[in-house]
């Protein structure tokens, strides 16, 4: 009989090969079931032998210190996990089927202000190559709302300068063709001339769009690392700039003002429109603000 630690290996395996999950979901699974039997460990209990209300007390104690996001993802690795093994034959029953789901929490994002986005990719404003990079790159998290992954893995033939579109590479590697506007398009070539990206590249040639500055990859943790030393120096509070809020706030401030929510959809990656109406929430929270402010009847 296989270990536990080797029957999650195969797990991981199976999503990586047969359902062709992207590394990111790999990774989080991986995290999630290694807490998993971290606790199972603790608490002598094997997979073989679990029950529901054994990953029943699980899940309840990631409640009291993890986000709803964050549980549900847990729960959703583990009942895959074991749905994965009954149909292997290693278990006879699926314990994880009667698991109930956990509820995600429905947080707006908390989106910048329009005038802090711009003051803070306007202070990158020298000529030497890094300041090139991380102006190209604010202008580019900003300009197409792509994710930090989808921003670390492009490459420079992902760039379509003549027809001004970028092809962007998103979850379970569905590729999608985003624009290029014009002032995201001048960061980028500016960053790609001479005295730009080419002074990176010397060390390690590669086709990455974004390089650090030994010439290898960027990597999400170098994408934190210049939004923090950014929003310093254009002095923003830090603990509000991240990649993600920068997708949050191209998302809503087109919605503000008037893009389809369609349009809205298909340039962020969202498989389902309902991913995306969680932007219109922000706008309607907006709206109801702006009334309640200005309107001589709003207070009746």
């Amino acid at each position: 009989m296989p270990t536990d630690k080797e029957l999650v290996g195969d797990y991981l395996e199976w999503l990586t090969v047969e359902k062709g999950r992207s590394r990111a979901t790999i990774e989080s699974y991986t995290r999630d079931l290694d807490q998993f039997l971290t606790w199972t460990r603790l608490h002598g209990i094997e997979l073989a032998s679990a029950s529901t209300e054994d990953l029943e007390r699980y899940v309840n104690v990631l409640r009291h210190d993890k986000a709803p996001s964050s549980v549900a993802r847990a729960t959703s690795s583990i009942k895959g996990l074991f749905g994965f093994l009954v149909d292997e034959r290693v278990l006879s029953s699926d314990v994880g089927q009667r698991l109930a789901p956990s509820r995600r929490g429905r947080s707006l994002p908390k989106a910048l202000d329009e005038m802090v986005v711009a003051r803070l990719i306007d202070s990158v404003d020298t000529d030497d190559p890094v300041a090139r990079r991380d102006r190209a790159l604010l202008e580019l998290l900003y300009g197409t709302g792509a994710r930090v992954s989808e921003v670390t893995s492009l490459v420079i033939d992902d760039l379509d300068f003549d027809e001004e579109l970028i092809r962007v590479t998103g979850k379970g590697s569905k590729q999608r063709l985003v624009p290029m506007g014009r002032t995201l398009q001048w960061a980028l070539q500016r960053y790609l001339a001479p005295g730009g990206r080419n002074v990176m590249a010397i060390a390690r040639p590669t086709n990455r769009l974004f390089l650090n500055q030994r010439g290898g990859p960027l990597s999400r943790q170098g994408v934190d690392l210049i939004l923090d030393a950014r929003a310093l120096e254009a002095g923003v509070d830090r603990s509000t700039v991240s990649a993600h809020v920068f997708r949050h706030s191209c998302a809503t401030h087109m919605l503000a003002h008037g893009a389809d929510i369609r349009v809205v959809q298909e340039l962020l990656g969202h498989a389902s429109i309902a991913t995306t109406q969680i932007y219109t929430a922000v706008s309607i929270t907006s709206l109801q603000r702006a009334y309640e402010s200005a309107h001589p009847r709003a207070h009746g």
